[in-house]
């Protein structure tokens, strides 16, 4: 014995003789639409990465600095923008994804891993916060390089608390004064981006005493470091904050 709709799926498959056209009232139906894709995120990645694991973590290492995470979006389906913001001196690095992948992430952290140098980059990143997004739900392949050595920790914020990274969240404010909230990242490359952040970090804070975060990177991890990343100081007078930057 077979239900009615196990009937029909055989008939989907062709493993009968009568094909669909063949009944009368099936060819009348419309194709259900089927769901979006959807990306599912592993939870398991949060043991030991909580927010509360951050907590103890910080209070038994108060001095290590912070690297928060985070992704912009454009338009849904496009590109994205992976954003690393340093904490301690307000600099942000932003990597443009054609999509918003976990392996686009890995690709970045693999790209500043081979640039930077082992010893570089474990004191750039002893410890990233970032939220559950599908997309960092890869936190070994970040954690470890190649050769199973461990460069950094990775921990989350708690669900719907993005207060929890509010650093990255509040500079992304910068951003959108360029490529305003609904845009799509489509058009430009990672020269446009990095020009972009080229400007933002050479706007001076009020935090920073009115200097800007390229400068008290540079205090902090020195030259050579900003030149691998290829980072320029803008004069304050050239500095352009508005979407005119990128036309």
């Amino acid at each position: 014995m077979h239900s009615e709709k196990t009937i029909y799926n055989y008939t989907d498959l062709n493993l009968f003789t009568a094909r669909n056209i063949d009944l009368p009232r099936k060819v009348r139906y419309r194709q259900r639409k089927k769901g979006g894709e959807r990306f599912k995120v592993d939870k398991a990645c949060r043991i030991d990465r909580s927010y509360d694991d951050f907590l103890s973590f910080m209070k038994e290492n108060p001095d290590t600095a912070v690297v928060e995470m985070d992704t912009v979006e454009g338009v849904k389906g496009g590109k994205v923008l992976l954003t690393i913001h340093f904490t301690t001196s307000s600099f942000m690095l932003a990597y443009i994804r054609d999509a918003n992948t976990s392996q686009s992430v890995i690709d970045v952290f693999g790209y500043l891993y081979a640039t930077l140098g082992k010893e570089v980059f474990k004191s750039l990143f002893p410890l990233i916060l970032t939220d559950g997004g599908s997309e960092f739900t890869n936190p070994l392949a970040i954690e470890f390089d190649s050769a199973g050595e461990q460069r950094t920790k990775v921990f989350y914020c708690d669900p719907s608390s993005p207060y929890q990274k509010g650093a990255v969240e509040n500079n992304h404010e910068m951003i959108r004064r360029i490529v305003p909230k609904g845009k799509s990242f489509d058009k430009y490359s990672q020269d446009d981006i990095k020009l972009m952040m080229n400007h933002i970090n050479s706007y001076g804070r009020k935090k920073l005493n009115d200097k800007p975060p390229h400068l008290l990177f540079s205090f902090l991890h020195g030259t050579d470091v900003l030149r691998k990343l290829d980072s320029q100081l803008i004069s304050p007078n050239d500095i352009v904050l508005t979407p005119e930057l990128l036309k």
